[in-house]
């Protein structure tokens, strides 16, 4: 069974699918994806997962603030994230982490942010789901202040493999995407070779990053199915061994998710 470790259901394009959520999920289904993880990335859609993992017995989710969502000049509180990791079908906590790229003046907001979530992983025992961009350094040294020992995942890697290896080294798990597909991909692809096979995971993303033959279409749940395809080759594994194996990586790394 393939399994969607990160995707926004509620941020979806269903063009596709005549605008419904049910037909989309179904698509995926359709191609071998049994589950999905979606993602909470602010305290606005924080409902939205929750509903979402509520109405879908296939469908969980996480809650958190991701750092270019951050309200200006404030942290998320610490009590709100933790009566909102209480509620079932919460399975993780994010996404969360450091984005320098579009607002290096944030730097300092957004790391007491991440250290918030990483304290409340501390507390509540739940992984984290990382986003990382032109922030390798704090992103590495603040996880490695918590050190968490359930871990967690660095989503949507797009960096080197020194990166990889420094977050394998602290127990986390490494996620691809469509973008290892791109063409201008090469160094990602040498870090998907060598990511070992029981710390890696497959996403999407969507509505975000649609892989080849889809880039410059929304991106859809049903689309991870050609991103594993494509590691699976990288990779010299049939694809069936990489659906199993990125399932059972994902069932160890986030152990409440409702997954057969």
């Amino acid at each position: 069974m393939l399994i969607d470790s990160h995707c926004h259901l509620d941020r979806l394009d269903l063009t596709a699918h005549g605008g419904s959520l049910d037909e989309a999920l179904a698509a995926a289904r359709a191609r071998g994806v049994g589950h999905f993880l979606c993602i909470g990335v602010s305290a606005d859609n924080a409902a939205a997962v929750r509903s979402l993992a509520q109405r879908y017995a296939d469908v969980d989710c996480s809650v958190g603030i991701h750092p270019l969502d951050l309200q200006p000049g404030s942290a998320p509180a610490l009590d709100w994230l933790l009566a909102e990791l209480d509620h079932p079908g919460v399975v993780a906590i994010g996404e969360t982490g450091l984005d320098y790229h579009y607002e290096p003046e944030a730097a300092e907001a957004q790391r007491e942010a991440f250290r918030l979530h990483l304290h409340a992983a501390q507390i509540t025992g739940k992984p984290v789901i990382v986003h990382t961009r032109e922030a390798r350094a704090d992103t590495l040294a603040l996880l490695r202040e918590a050190a968490l020992p359930q871990g967690g995942v660095l989503h949507c890697f797009t960096e080197d493999w020194e990166m990889a290896k420094a977050a394998l080294d602290i127990g986390f798990y490494i996620s691809l995407s469509g973008i290892v597909t791109f063409r201008n991909a090469d160094a990602l692809r040498e870090v998907a070779r060598q990511v070992p096979a029981d710390r890696l995971l497959v996403e999407t993303d969507s509505p975000y990053l649609a892989p080849i033959p889809h880039r410059g279409k929304p991106n859809l749940p049903e689309y991870v199915r050609d991103v594993a395809e494509y590691l699976a080759v990288l990779r010299g594994v049939s694809y069936d061994e990489l659906a199993q194996q990125t399932g059972e990586n994902f069932k160890r790394l986030f152990p409440l998710a409702r997954v057969a």
